[in-house]
């Protein structure tokens, strides 16, 4: 590891010296790649940097273990033990530092909420989770867009569909496939009793046109008058899509925009991002066992997380945390679990790689 590291620090300066070299600052394309490739090896290098000091500074103080000043000796050692301790978690950080990247971490993505077990109820619930997502993706400064949205005469939505863009929009919002449960009274419930809904949770990358080539014969679009709220223009002209990809059976319907060609474009993003999904999960196994719940059929044994609503509490159920602050959490203070869940995927990689 330190190997890797010298030369890219000896890369890192080589960079720094052309980001000064009139010849590339004069060339805004490679000006950008330059400084691109500088950016990100910047909070390596700083680490790394950090890492050599405390080294150097634990072999100073250990020189001065053999000084016949007593007081000396105390000092050196009491420094000695600080500075190794910085130097390990220093080399700590490192080592995740360069851990392999998922390399859809930049990506923007495609969410699909699905209503599963629990009638109104689970619709209701698919609503609050657009609503805690649409939060925590605007403190993050995200841009949300909706694809499709099925409404329940009570607000609820029984599938929805909704595109996320922003910078690693991907990396903070993969950890949340799976299945989520809520308990608690219903709003239709006249008994009081607690009832149990769930609603799945799909995570997709966002793919481009280049990634993913669909044939054009392979899909089935269809116009009509979009329905709901909007006014004269819904009535009066056929904006809405349904999109069919008759390979997959995958059916898309958008009517959120006011034009059927930005509505037809959605539903091709959407459809891409669920076709690169697949194309994922059949190149690798692994990728396919994580995440084969991401669309399952809303069982309550996928569950990966509980809002329980009498005891206020959160609970992911992959690392164990828990949240006491269950309005919070709703109303999109969600950093915490994903830093958590980030943390606990980063261990896990090393547990598999303790050298690299």
């Amino acid at each position: 590891m330190l190997s890797r590291l010298a030369e890219a620090e000896r890369r890192y300066v080589e960079l720094e010296k052309k980001l000064e070299d009139p010849a590339v600052v004069s060339d805004l394309a490679a000006f950008r790649e330059t400084q691109k490739e500088y950016s990100g090896l910047a909070p390596v290098i700083a680490e790394y940097r950090r890492y050599l000091a405390a080294v150097a500074a634990a072999k100073e103080a250990e020189e001065l273990l053999s000084s016949p000043d007593a007081e000396l000796r105390e000092l050196a050692a009491e420094e000695a033990r600080a500075s190794a301790a910085a130097a390990g978690e220093s080399k700590k950080r490192l080592t995740e530092m360069l851990l392999p990247r998922d390399p859809n971490d930049d990506r923007g993505v495609v969410v699909e909420l699905r209503a599963g077990a629990g009638g109104e109820e689970a619709c209701l619930f698919a609503a609050d989770l657009f609503r805690m997502y649409s939060m925590y993706c605007a403190s993050c400064g995200f841009r949300i867009s909706v694809v499709t949205a099925n409404r329940t005469e009570l607000g609820g939505f029984r599938k929805l569909i909704f595109t996320v863009e922003g910078d690693r929009a991907y990396s903070r919002l993969k950890f949340e496939s799976g299945v989520h449960e809520v308990k608690r009274v219903p709003v239709t419930e006249s008994q009081g009793r607690i009832q149990t809904s769930t609603v799945s949770v799909a995570v997709m990358p966002e793919a481009d046109e280049v990634e993913v080539s669909v044939d054009p014969r392979d899909v089935i679009f269809e116009s009509c008058k979009s329905s709901g709220a909007g006014g004269q223009h819904i009535n009066k002209t056929e904006s809405a899509v349904r999109l069919t990809h008759v390979p997959t059976g995958i059916v898309i319907e958008c009517q959120e925009e006011r034009s059927q060609l930005q509505n037809r474009e959605k539903a091709m993003k959407a459809l891409r991002a669920m076709l690169y999904d697949i194309r994922l999960r059949e190149r690798d196994r692994a990728i396919a066992s994580a995440r084969r719940s991401m669309v399952g059929t809303a069982d309550r044994s996928e569950r990966i997380r509980i809002y329980r609503f009498q005891e206020n509490l959160v609970c992911d159920e992959r690392i164990k945390y828990k949240s006491p602050t269950l309005a919070a959490f709703l109303d999109g203070d969600m950093g915490g679990l994903i830093d958590a869940l980030s943390a606990a995927d980063a261990a896990e990689k090393l547990s598999r790689n303790p050298e690299r």
